[in-house]
C-alpha cells in the first residue's frame, strides 16, 4: 500500500491502506509515487506494458502539467483544496489536478494479492443493501462504465445522504470537485480511458470492465468506505 511521505509531495509504499485524507493532503510540487505492486502482478487482467505506460507516462504527464500551472500562479494549496475550489479557474488545472488525484486513487484500488481481492463481509453487505446483490452491483457498474461516452471514469461513491451510488465522469473530473455535476465521496473507481486497456483489449471496453474485478483491492475499498462513513 501507499502512504504520504513526511513532505507530503507523493505517496510511498507501506503495508497499511491509504486514506482519502492522505491523497488530499498532497502538497505541490507533486511527485509521482511508485506503483504499490509490480506492473506485471495484475496480469492477465491488465498487462504489464499497459501499467507501465499508464503510470510512468500518462500519470507523470498530469503531474508535470499541474506543477507548471500552479507554479505559474504561485499556488500552494493541497490537492484536495485545489479540487474543491475549481470554480473560475482555468480548465488545465481541473484536468491535470483531476488526472493526478484520480490516478493516485486508482492505483491503490488494484492488487494481485489474493488476500486483498476478497471482499470483506462488511462492505459486501453494504453493497448488497444498496444494489440487491453483489452481482447486480457489478452489472450496474459495468453498464455505467460501458455507457460513458469517450474518455472518463466510473465511480462507486457515497452521496450526501451516505448512500452508495454509481456515477461516471468525463475526462479527468471526479465527484469531489466543486464543479462536478454529481458530488460525493468516492470509495472505488475504474479508469475507462482507452489508454487504460487498449493494448490488451483494443475496443473491447466491456471485456476490460469484466476482467478488472479479479484484481480489485477490496480491502482498500473497504478502508476508504470506513473512512467516509466515519465522518
Amino acid at each position: 500500500m501507499m502512504q504520504t511521505t513526511t513532505e507530503a509531495h507523493s505517496l510511498e509504499v507501506t503495508d497499511s491502506p491509504v486514506t482519502l485524507a492522505q491523497i488530499g493532503k498532497l502538497q505541490p510540487p507533486f511527485v509521482l509515487a511508485p506503483l504499490p505492486y509490480p506492473a506485471a502482478s495484475l496480469e492477465p487482467a491488465i498487462d504489464a506494458k499497459t501499467m507501465e505506460i499508464h503510470h510512468d507516462k500518462h500519470h507523470q504527464t498530469y503531474i508535470d502539467n499541474l506543477n507548471k500551472l500552479i507554479a505559474a500562479k504561485s499556488e500552494t494549496k493541497n490537492l484536495q483544496t485545489i479540487l474543491t475550489t475549481l470554480t473560475g479557474k482555468e480548465k488545465g488545472i481541473k484536468n491535470n489536478a483531476g488526472g493526478h488525484w484520480n490516478h493516485s486513487f486508482f492505483w491503490t484500488l488494484l492488487s494481485g494479492d489474493n488476500k486483498k481481492t476478497k471482499i470483506p463481509d462488511r462492505l459486501k453487505l453494504e453493497i448488497e443493501a444498496s444494489f440487491g446483490t453483489f452481482d447486480k452491483f457489478k452489472e450496474a457498474f459495468e453498464k455505467a462504465g460501458l455507457a460513458q461516452f469517450g474518455s472518463g471514469w466510473a465511480w462507486l461513491y457515497r452521496d450526501a445522504n451516505g448512500k452508495l451510488a454509481i456515477t461516471t465522469t468525463s475526462n479527468q473530473e471526479n465527484p469531489l470537485m466543486d464543479v462536478a455535476t454529481v458530488k460525493g465521496r468516492p470509495i472505488f473507481t475504474v479508469d475507462v480511458w482507452e489508454h487504460a486497456y487498449y493494448l490488451e483489449y483494443q475496443n473491447k471496453r466491456a471485456d476490460y470492465l469484466k476482467a478488472i474485478w479479479s484484481v480489485v483491492n477490496w480491502v482498500q475499498v473497504d478502508a476508504y468506505d470506513r473512512e467516509v462513513t466515519a465522518h
